[in-house]
Parts: structure tokens; C-alpha cells; sequence
């Protein structure tokens, strides 16, 4: 029996698994954890993230209903979505349509003001419930090992906090979908019978294709683009597990990834990290959007952006 089971880094994380014999998955390990942290057992450990799950549905549930947001820049996607359901006409998968569609619906929640669970921000929120609970609903999965998903992903979630960050303001989108993305990656491999190893592999595969991500919110809301990024961010994640599950290797391992992030972070514009002075919220549209709410007194977190006169959205022409 180990000494401890904390980890913080994904090649600990491994390596206990790799030694402990009544540890074959990350959730054991996690379960271990939180045992050895709070003192919890593990029944309580589980059923804590049973709870969690009851709330990201109901968070599915609200979202649906959702006609238009306050700010009128989240309308019925999630519905729009969820009607597509089987369409032939969709490239994608039934099962990864519906997984975009409930991580609209959970980011139309958000927006609507109604509960969710920051996943691991409320920016990033619809990825993981999106993505387990359209699996629960269509392989049969009962809430205890969707719970277990959960708590993999929330291990995945424990490495990238230590070496890095999950704030938008320090190191843009990228600690935010993309940290969401590899979380579920790990989360949904785990799900489908993979290793640890190959699990930790698609956090890898899913992160690394999201470094440098802006956070360039439109009038500061939640809004957009996240809304629409927590839905492609279900296609990473799934497309991720399924290239590490093909034998597909990651060749910079996850903990690398994610000192590369911080890297990043350090060499991003605070432009866009999170200050909506850059990117999208500059762009002519977010501008209008931003001085419209102004005007209209529906501002709440929405503030006037400085230095917009001097901001210049350069063209191709203008670059050549």
C-alpha cells in the first residue's frame, strides 16, 4: 500500500496505478485520494459525484428551454441541436450530435443564469456533462460509473491545476475548453474500457490541439464564442479518445503538454486573456454587440472596452 496517493502529475498518477494492485483506473486512484484528503469513504466519495451528475442534468434540462439570453447573443441552439438527432444528413455521429447539443444546452443554462457545475469553469461547463451524459443515455452506463467518469476526469483536472491553470485571465481559452477537453477525453476513454495510459494519452491528443486559444468574449459575457467552443470542444475530446484508442500516441506526454501551456500563457497578448480587448470582442460585430447592451442598460458584467479606438482589424490587403 502506497504512503500516499496524491498526485500531482499525470506520470505519478501512472506510476501508483502501475504499482497498487486494487488500482486498475484513474477513478481508483482519485477515489483514493479524496479518501485520503477528506477522510470520505469511498461510497461518499462516489455519491458526491452522483450529485454533481443530478445537477449537470438538470442543467441539460433548463438549457433546452432556453429561447434567448439576456444579451440576446444565445438564442435556441441547444433545441436546434438536439432536433438533428439522427438526421442523415449530419456528418456527425447520433451520439456526438447529442453531445454538442446538451453542451449547448448546459452553456444556455449558464447564460440564462441558471445552476451548473464549473466543469472546470463555467466558460468550459457543457463539455463534460455534453459528452457523459449523451453516453449514459445511449450505451446504458448507470449514474455510479458515469460518477466514476467523473471523478477521472476531475484526476485530470488535479495535474493541470498544479502545473498550470484553469484561468482564462491568465492563460486565455486554452486553460479553460482546452483544459475541459482533456479532462473529458480521459473521462469517455476511460468509459470505453481503456487503459490508464491510453486514457491520459487522449488528454494529450485533446489539449495539444487547443494550445494558444484565445479568451476574447464578446461584452465580457460567457457568451460568445464559449458557447459554440464548448461544443466543437465535445469533438475534440471524442476525436482524441478515438485516436488513442486506433494506437495513435501523443509524442509530447500530457505533463509536458501542460507545462507547454503555461509557456504559452506567458508569451499570450493580455488582449486576449479574458480583457475582451482583442480577437473576436474588437472584431466590427463584437463592438456593436458591446455598445448596443451598453446603451441599453443591460450591462451587468459588460463594460465599455478600452482602447477600441485604436484597435485596427487588418485585412488580407491590408497585411499584403
Amino acid at each position: 500500500m502506497a504512503d500516499s496517493y496524491l498526485f500531482y502529475s499525470s506520470e505519478r498518477m501512472l506510476t501508483l496505478i502501475s504499482r497498487e494492485s486494487d488500482l486498475s483506473r484513474i477513478s481508483d486512484l482519485v477515489i483514493k485520494t479524496e479518501q485520503e484528503l477528506t477522510g470520505h469513504s469511498s461510497e461518499d466519495v462516489i455519491s458526491n459525484a452522483i450529485d454533481r451528475l443530478q445537477v449537470m442534468k438538470k442543467s441539460r434540462d433548463m438549457g433546452m428551454t432556453v429561447k434567448e439570453s439576456k444579451s440576446g447573443m444565445i438564442k435556441d441552439e441547444a433545441k436546434r441541436m438536439s432536433e438533428k438527432i439522427g438526421n442523415d444528413q449530419m456528418l456527425l455521429s447520433p451520439l456526438m450530435v447529442k453531445a454538442c447539443a446538451y453542451a449547448l444546452s448546459v452553456m444556455g443554462c449558464n447564460a440564462a443564469m441558471g445552476t451548473i457545475v464549473a466543469a472546470p469553469t463555467a466558460g468550459s461547463s457543457g463539455i463534460i456533462p455534453g459528452l457523459l451524459i449523451a453516453m449514459q443515455e445511449d450505451l446504458g452506463f448507470d449514474d455510479e460509473t458515469i460518477a466514476r467518469a467523473l471523478l477521472t476526469s476531475a484526476g485530470v483536472g488535479m495535474v493541470i491545476a498544479h502545473i498550470s491553470t484553469f484561468s482564462a485571465a491568465k492563460a486565455g481559452c486554452q486553460a479553460e475548453v482546452g483544459a475541459s477537453s482533456a479532462m473529458a477525453a480521459a473521462a469517455i476513454s476511460e468509459l470505453r474500457g481503456m487503459t490508464p495510459q491510453q486514457s491520459i494519452n487522449a488528454s494529450a491528443l485533446a489539449l495539444k490541439n487547443m494550445l494558444g486559444l484565445a479568451c476574447d468574449p464578446i461584452a465580457g459575457l460567457v457568451e460568445v464564442p464559449c458557447a459554440k467552443r464548448n461544443a466543437i470542444g465535445v469533438c475534440h475530446a471524442m476525436t482524441a479518445s478515438d485516436m488513442s484508442y486506433a494506437g495513435i500516441e501523443s509524442v509530447v506526454p500530457f505533463d509536458e503538454v501542460v507545462m507547454a501551456m503555461n509557456n504559452i500563457a506567458k508569451n499570450m497578448s493580455p488582449a486576449i486573456r479574458e480583457t475582451s480587448t482583442g480577437g473576436l470582442a474588437v472584431s466590427k460585430t463584437g463592438q456593436e454587440i458591446n455598445e448596443r447592451l451598453l446603451s441599453i442598460g443591460n450591462a451587468g458584467s459588460i463594460r465599455p472596452l478600452k482602447g477600441i479606438g485604436e484597435v485596427k482589424m487588418i485585412s488580407q490587403s491590408d497585411s499584403e
